[in-house]
């Protein structure tokens, strides 16, 4: 299968749902779809398009997170990434994927730790990766972070 056939596989098949759908090039291509839509296309695009989840990643966009979950194509290379707005910065929310696809456990742990994305359904967003004595509701991912003031007696 090729980009545009995904491209246009997926525009007709979920209508409304898709806000925008672009090819970047001949490898790479972004669906925006609604946060509340991400199970619905990921088991499409994991299940019935045959693609392999290569990873998840956020973007504090200012105005929103973006969470972008990379979905590739491994004999032609390419990779088609779902791209899923919060428009609620202040408390994040959107449905973990790992009902459908168990690797994205560790990633949606990282992307509540970092970025503060609560992935409703994820039984274990326990910390990973900051110390542990780091600030509840400190993200160091986002544009407003500023540095806590840690206790230098604990260093």
């Amino acid at each position: 299968m090729k980009i545009d056939d995904i491209l246009s596989d997926i525009r007709n098949k979920f209508g409304s749902k898709v806000i925008k759908a672009e090819k970047k090039n001949e490898k790479r291509a972004y669906v925006d779809i609604y946060p509340k839509d991400i199970v619905l296309l990921t088991k499409y695009m994991f299940k019935e398009l045959g693609l392999r989840f290569a990873i998840a990643t956020a973007v504090d966009d200012f105005d929103a997170i973006e969470v972008l979950y990379h979905f590739a194509e491994d004999a032609s290379g390419f990779v088609v990434s779902l791209r899923a707005i919060i428009k609620e910065k202040e408390d994040p929310h959107i449905d973990t994927i790992t009902g459908v696809t168990r690797s994205a456990w560790w990633i949606e742990r990282e992307m509540h730790e970092l970025f503060g994305i609560h992935f409703d359904g994820n039984t274990d967003l326990r910390p990973l990766l900051l110390p542990d004595d780091w600030p509840t509701g400190v993200y160091p991912l986002r544009k407003n972070f500023i540095v806590p003031k840690r206790d230098s007696r604990k260093a």
